[in-house]
Formats: C-alpha cells, sequence, structure tokens
C-alpha cells in the first residue's frame, strides 16, 4: 500500500468523523437523540476522559481534572506521532501491505480525536441546553487542549431488565451496548480488529526466522 493510498484514506475518514462531529455539535444539544432504528439512536454527548469516559484523575487522584485533561490530551498528540512514524517506516520498508493499512485506520481515529480536545474547546460555544455556534465571538467554551471529544453513534441492541435469579445484577436495568461513540472510535477499532485477526499477515516472519524453526 502505497504513501499516497495511505493518506488518501486517512483524508477520508478524517473528512467524514470531521463533518459528523461538527454537523452534530451545531444541529444538537448534549443528551438529544434520534432513534434511527429500534437499535440505533445518534445520541450526543460529550467524552472529557478517554475510552467509556474514564478520566485520568479518576486513577491518577492527586491531578485535578484539568490537569488531567491536558495531560492526556499531550499524551495522545506525542502517540500520534509515535504511530505516524511506525507508518511511514512501514510503508518505507514495504513491511505488510496489512499493517500499513491497520496504521491507516489507526492514525487517521486518533487525529480525528486529537483535533476535538486540543481545538473544539476554542472553536466552538458550550452545547449544555443550547446549540453550539462555530468561532463564537465571545470565545469557546474552554481553552485549547481542553475540548471535549464529541460522541454520537449508540447501538442500543437490547434494553430490559435482568431477571432476578441473575446474581449481583438481578433486576437492574441494563442496555447492550451502552457506549456512545464516534467515526473516529470505529476507525481505531478497526485497525486494531485488522492487526488481531490477520496478525501473521501483518507481522510476518523474516526468512531467517523460518530456517531456524525448521
Amino acid at each position: 500500500m502505497s504513501l499516497r493510498k495511505s493518506l488518501l484514506l486517512i483524508a477520508i475518514i478524517l473528512l467524514i468523523d470531521q463533518v459528523s462531529k461538527i454537523y452534530i455539535k451545531t444541529h444538537f444539544v448534549i443528551g438529544e437523540e434520534v432513534q434511527i432504528f429500534k437499535w440505533f439512536e445518534v445520541l450526543f454527548v460529550e467524552n472529557r476522559g478517554m475510552a467509556w469516559g474514564t478520566q485520568l484523575s479518576d486513577l491518577f487522584t492527586f491531578l485535578s481534572d484539568r490537569a488531567a485533561k491536558v495531560s492526556l490530551t499531550l499524551f495522545r498528540v506525542f502517540a500520534i506521532f509515535g504511530i505516524g512514524y511506525w507508518l511511514l517506516d512501514t510503508i518505507k520498508k514495504s513491511t505488510s501491505k496489512v499493517l500499513v493499512l491497520a496504521l491507516s485506520y489507526i492514525f487517521a481515529g486518533a487525529l480525528g480525536n486529537i483535533i476535538d480536545s486540543v481545538f473544539y474547546g476554542v472553536l466552538f460555544s458550550d452545547s449544555e441546553g443550547q446549540l453550539a455556534s462555530f468561532l463564537p465571538k465571545e470565545g469557546g467554551y474552554d481553552s485549547i487542549l481542553h475540548g471535549r471529544v464529541v460522541d454520537m453513534l449508540h447501538f442500543p441492541l437490547w434494553k430490559g431488565f435482568i431477571p432476578e435469579w441473575v446474581p449481583f445484577i438481578g433486576g437492574d436495568f441494563f442496555t447492550f451496548f451502552e457506549p456512545v461513540f464516534n467515526i473516529a472510535d470505529v476507525s481505531i477499532s478497526i485497525g486494531f480488529c485488522l492487526l488481531i485477526f490477520f496478525n501473521k499477515k501483518a507481522f510476518p516472519k523474516k526468512e531467517e526466522d523460518v530456517e531456524i524453526e525448521i
């Protein structure tokens, strides 16, 4: 897979991701939802932390929420440089087309969420109880590096009460699948799935290693 094709894939994913986020941000208020199918709905939420809404301050209690947010955003920025270097090196060495494809998906998704974390705080007004505006005169809802990631894809495949006989959670209301995510998250997931299910193609053994095993 050539560098041109990789960049084209990354650009397409980024475009779809950012267009969908900007549309949701400027047409929905936080918590608003639109049901498309019984098992799929558009639900606007904003993620201040990592996956599942976890924040670094939850894990490292000595950090304030704002310090944890900056630390997480800076870590993501440094990580994207590492992924980018790995991608370019893989393309240069022509190691594996599957690996290039997987890294392209992961890079695009990570960059899409980084854009939210770094810039959305200064680009948009708040979405709590109102439609956000782009580049508001009064300024954004927060400073740079404090943006919140926009999520909107929700697949509540099943909702209902757990039978009483189930230990610990019997009688509780349960939703499967509960997390809300975005196109960037889907891209990252695709990349990791490629690495898991096509591991041998992504990381082919060298001829020397094969000869040694024989």
